[in-house]
């Protein structure tokens, strides 16, 4: 219907030519002559083959009738007019076949631009997968909507799976997938309006691509199964990266926690047994004394267990909180109560309008515990430690500082490492290393942060931030 409307628009627009020239301008024949040209080369231009020979024929069979002599009929009595009808009908038709197989190259190449503009988008949405599952399953979901099609299936053959966009993919079966796997080339059914193409990288099978309603072109198929080749090796790739260097991680950090275990458990295990082979020889006077030793190296023993089962639960993201309303003076107080006084004065400077904090209370006062045992251990002795709460920033914002050393610019950043020590505390300081790492991922558990304020030889303040359990006053 679109195709007869345009060829009758060309023959009236080619009439309406003949007819101003011939009644109204009075123009010579090689006036009349070009402008018809110019019209064919323009509907040809517009609107392609088929119109264009329509005009071509109008304008010829015009020309001779109004503008040839003999004037008013359609015979030809000059020779030289003759070879000038049929120059021109030549001339008309050679110009719109040219015009058209121009107009057919732009839109070949408007064609590929769109192409390459969709292949592009397929390749940026797979490339932003994390790995090579939810490559397969993002290839899936995006091929349908980038090239207009209802659905798409992809086999993988390495897993034996199937991703499919949608319902509508179930036009192409398992088996389907599966054969086309072993196919030599991309091919499409344009019946079931459903294209299939082996997936291969280099000669290795890695499943198969289906795409089903509308589907493109064998060539642009082939080319969307070479992209999915690609990008599904390099997610593979970077998974088999990522597990190496996880594994690695974990032999490292076994090495290192056995290494820490090895050397802090010697120690209170060493006293415990000189104090029990002791108590066996000595009187019940001097017992006292070595139990005391006993019991303090126990309490060493225990919490060094807790460090490394706190720190294995982190690890594995199974640190399970039970949060409740706490007020953070209760929470400070909590945690000093088990922490020895070694002639140090605590300087508590907590605000009397604090709201509560949505907390554990066991895990937040361990932290609190954890910096303020490092202000203990890395501060001279004697010396104050400071413990202050506030609210910034819509949280809960605890820290302790103490008058230490200060810790170096390059080692602030690494500070809540596990297994971490400073350059200068690394030989003479007793513990696992794991104290600040466990504090971090108890206040990241709580949806809070921690960190660290410090100038060399102007001591350290150390953060961590708390949520607010519903903005009441504590």
């Amino acid at each position: 219907m679109k195709r007869a409307l345009q060829i009758g628009v060309s023959l009236l627009a080619t009439a309406a030519i003949l007819m101003f020239c011939h009644g109204v301008l009075r123009v010579n024949n090689t006036t009349v002559a070009l402008t018809l040209l110019l019209a064919v080369l323009l509907i040809s231009t517009l609107w392609g083959m088929a119109e264009a020979l329509a005009a071509s024929l109008l304008a010829a069979l015009g020309f001779n009738f109004y503008f040839l002599p003999p004037v008013g009929k359609l015979t030809i009595h000059d020779p030289q007019d003759f070879v000038a009808f049929f120059a021109f009908l030549a001339t008309a038709t050679i110009a719109s076949q040219l015009a058209t197989h121009a107009r057919r190259r732009a839109a070949d190449a408007e064609a590929r631009r769109v192409e390459m503009e969709r292949l592009y988008a397929l390749v940026q949405a797979m490339l932003m997968a994390e790995s090579a599952r939810k490559t397969a399953s993002e290839f899936v979901h995006n091929v349908a909507p980038v090239f207009g099609c209802a659905a798409a299936a992809f086999y993988d053959v390495t897993k034996g799976e199937v991703f499919r966009s949608g319902p509508e993919s179930a036009a192409v079966s398992d088996a389907e997938l599966q054969t086309a796997t072993e196919g030599s080339d991309a091919f499409v059914d344009e019946r079931r309006g459903v294209g299939l193409a082996p997936v291969r990288l280099g000669g290795r099978k890695l499943g198969s691509l289906a795409v089903i309603g509308e589907p493109p072109s064998a060539q642009t198929l082939r080319a969307i199964a070479n992209l999915a080749a690609i990008a599904l090796e390099r997610a593979r790739a970077v998974d088999d990266a990522s597990r190496a260097e996880s594994e690695r991680q974990s032999e490292a950090l076994k090495s290192a926690l056995l290494d820490s275990l090895a050397h802090d458990i010697n120690t209170p295990l060493t006293s415990i047994k000189a104090a029990a082979t002791s108590l066996l020889t000595t009187s019940a006077a001097d017992q006292k004394e070595l139990l005391t030793i006993i019991d303090e190296e126990t309490d060493r023993l225990n919490r060094l267990a807790s460090e490394v089962i706190a720190m294995a639960r982190i690890e594995a993201g199974k640190l399970h909180l039970e949060k409740q309303p706490v007020a953070v003076p209760e929470l400070v107080a909590a945690a000093l109560e088990t922490l020895p006084a070694a002639g140090r004065a605590w300087k508590l400077d907590i605000s009397d309008h604090l709201p509560l904090a949505d907390a554990d209370p066991e895990y937040a006062a361990q932290v609190v515990r954890q910096l303020a045992e490092n202000a203990i251990k890395y501060s001279p002795a004697g010396s104050p430690i400071g413990i202050a709460a506030g609210r910034r920033d819509g949280k809960i914002v605890i820290s302790v500082s103490d008058r230490g050393p200060g810790i170096e610019d390059n080692e602030r950043t690494r500070i809540f490492d596990r297994f971490f020590r400073g350059r200068r505390h690394r030989f003479d300081t007793k513990g696992t290393g794991m104290g600040l790492a466990i504090a971090k991922g108890i206040a990241e558990a709580h949806g809070g942060r921690i960190w660290v304020e410090s100038e060399p030889g102007e001591g350290s303040v150390f953060y961590f931030s708390l949520p607010v359990s519903g903005g009441l006053k504590a």
